[in-house]
């Protein structure tokens, strides 16, 4: 999923781009950034997450007008996926929606690769279903665990048997993909463990492929990022959902910028993160584009639809990869 280009962005890009030969035109340079954009060659090659590919993909617009002699390649395999390649050093920076596994850790260690992770926007997994689905306008986490556990596999099949109330209906259910951060972080907050559900599902590491599903299924689920929901509403409708498990439960709670930032929708928010191959971090053109990144996360996932980290919160990000390049130095 792509932003669209407004009229706004065309100005800003312009904007930095005779900022960019401002600079250069003076002789200044930003060593911590990586040197001026239109000094910057090579490319930057980028994987991982569907959920994050909407932030990264809006900086990496942006930024082909800062450094037009920089291919950016941003792809989507999942955060699983990704960290496959990242592991192994084919890509530069992997995309993830969930802290990397122990197993992928040693697996880097065991090729040689460091990194870094930085945390860069929120984000809230979005429970969705039909627009005409007037009968499923909110959830408790247990009946969400009821449909999705391994147990309910070839069980649970019917909107009646999650309330007596509800349609005798097939539940047709849409789902992140086994290779996608978002299925771990689903699964451990709502089964109480990572990577267990029931199979029987229609799953994609394509949030896109699941937002068809359900919006054309009056009787479909699913779960995704609030970005796709955002960008989708108009077909989809989302779905409060009460954690009665949380001691300090405020009761069944929308995903929203507010809700998110504040931690009363739970256990559904999340933070975001890029991982940074120490070996791309050495390179100008990399340090450019992460510093970019950070600068302008904020107001980019925004943007796409996503929740903002806290400025205090973005400048430790930034200081953390600062003080991750110089160590690189020594």
């Amino acid at each position: 999923m792509k932003t669209n280009t407004s009229v706004l962005t065309q100005l800003k890009a312009t904007l930095l781009v005779c900022g960019t030969l401002f600079l250069a035109s003076c002789g200044g340079n930003s060593s911590e950034s990586g040197g001026t954009g239109s000094d910057l060659t090579g490319s930057i090659q980028i994987d991982g997450s569907s959920t994050v590919f909407p932030i990264t993909e809006a900086v990496a617009e942006e930024f082909r007008a800062e450094a037009p002699d920089v291919k950016v390649t941003v792809g989507v395999s999942g955060t699983g996926g990704g960290f496959k390649k990242f592991v192994r050093g084919e890509i530069d920076i992997n995309n993830s929606s969930r802290s990397i596994k122990e197993e992928e850790a040693k697996q880097a260690q065991e090729n040689n690769i460091s990194y870094l992770e930085l945390s860069v926007t929120y984000d809230g997994l979005t429970v969705v279903v039909h627009p005409e689905n007037n009968w499923a306008t909110s959830m408790t986490v247990e009946e969400l665990k009821k449909i999705w556990e391994p147990a309910a596999q070839g069980k649970i099949k019917r909107w009646n048997q999650i309330r007596p109330e509800w349609p005798n209906e097939e539940i047709h259910l849409f789902g992140a993909g086994v290779e996608s951060g978002t299925y771990d972080y689903f699964t451990e907050a709502v089964v109480g463990k990572s990577h267990a559900s029931r199979g029987d599902y229609t799953a994609s590491e394509d949030d896109n492929v699941l937002v068809q599903g359900v919006s054309t299924d009056k009787n479909g689920l699913g779960f995704f990022g609030y970005a796709y929901y955002l960008e989708n509403k108009d077909k989809l409708k989302a779905i409060t959902i009460d954690d009665q498990n949380d001691a300090n439960g405020k009761g069944a709670i929308m995903p929203s910028v507010e809700t998110v930032k504040n931690g009363t929708y739970a256990p559904l928010s999340r933070p975001l993160f890029i991982y940074v191959n120490s070996k791309a971090a050495a390179r100008p053109e990399v340090v450019k584009f992460i510093n970019f990144y950070l600068d302008n996360a904020s107001e980019l996932s925004s943007e796409v639809g996503y929740i903002p980290l806290p400025a205090e919160e973005l400048q430790k990000q930034k200081q953390k990869f600062n003080d991750f390049v110089t160590g690189l130095k020594k």
